[in-house]
């Protein structure tokens, strides 16, 4: 799939960035925006947030990679995978900010990376690989312990919100084998800002076209959008979703600095502690899957694969543990 001169220059700055500081950095992005938005929240509301948020990402996602109908229709299965990507995005979106109305954000990040967590423990093949797991839910339970009542229905939204993003997690690591560039992604988001629409609008109404409600949507959905999807999906070319789930669990760290630093949230000792915990956790995951991926090799069951480079139509993984569909 032909890249524009913009795609690819993005490609090649990041392509020389670690995958696991593509992930950090895609992690503090998101967070930063989910402490940012509350600022507009009595204007819009959390709906016309995410509406906002997606409907920008897209758009300036659109223009990064120019997305082509002929170039997603070559590929087979691609566009129920870009689509089921952005209906899994708005869900998680609508949850997540609707949590962080009646629980803090650290709560709500640790509750939500339980999505990740799931996928590291069923994606685990080796006993050593459930220590980062077992660390990082140990920090989890340390950065949750701190003795505020937490609302029941906002607890229910962060967990919503945990599973979609486990679902998006891992059907973006199926967009990213399957499609070279962002062009998915792209699409993928703007879908996203379309099913959010109805709600959205219904919620804020008029207040969508305020001047500071829109500046501080534009802000939000670059630093918690474009940049962090962008930097996921390359780093998701690299590493399986079961690494880069743990690597995720740097977000209720993430949370609970940028709730300190810009709501105000103040977290006690054994909180702290566990985002340690947590942090110890993802380096430890990061060198435990060094190098575990195997290399492979992709063929078509009908013969020599005709598709572009990044993709792989209804091909099989041939590896040294075996042979697996993709």
């Amino acid at each position: 799939m032909k890249q524009n001169s913009m795609g690819q220059g993005f490609t090649g700055v990041v392509g020389k960035v670690p995958a696991p500081g593509l992930v950090l950095a895609g992690v503090c992005g998101i967070q930063f925006g989910a402490a940012f938005s509350p600022r507009i929240y009595p204007q819009v509301g959390a709906p016309g947030v995410v509406f906002l948020r997606l409907l920008i990402a897209g758009v300036l996602l659109c223009l990064i990679w120019r997305p082509r109908r002929q170039a997603l229709s070559s590929v087979k299965g691609a566009w129920g995978t870009v689509l089921s990507a952005g209906a899994l995005l708005a869900a998680h979106h609508l949850a997540f900010y609707e949590a962080v109305k009646h629980i803090p954000l650290g709560a709500v990040a640790t509750i939500e990376f339980l999505g990740p967590f799931a996928i590291a423990l069923a994606g685990s093949r080796r006993t050593v690989d459930l220590l980062p797991a077992c660390l990082a839910i140990g920090g989890v339970v340390l950065l949750g312990g701190g003795g505020v009542p937490l609302d029941p229905g906002g607890l229910a939204l962060a967990g919503v919100a945990a599973c979609c993003w486990a679902g998006y997690i891992l059907v973006s690591s199926r967009m990213a084998r399957r499609l070279s560039g962002g062009q998915g992604l792209a699409v993928a988001v703007l879908f996203a800002a379309m099913v959010s629409a109805p709600y959205g609008i219904a919620q804020a109404g008029s207040a969508l076209l305020d001047p500071q409600v829109l500046w501080v949507a534009a802000l939000v959905a670059v630093a918690a959008s474009v940049l962090p999807y962008s930097l996921n999906l390359e780093a998701l070319r690299r590493i399986p979703p079961r690494v880069f789930g743990v690597l995720t669990s740097l977000e209720p760290a993430a949370g609970a600095v940028f709730g300190l630093l810009i709501l105000g949230q103040r977290l006690a000792w054994p909180q702290w502690l566990g985002i340690a915990v947590v942090a110890l956790a993802s380096v430890a995951a990061t060198f435990l899957g060094a190098g575990e991926r195997p290399k492979s090799r992709t063929v078509t069951r009908g013969g020599p694969s005709d598709s572009h480079p990044g993709e792989h139509p209804e091909g099989v993984v041939v590896s040294d543990r075996g042979v697996t569909t993709s």
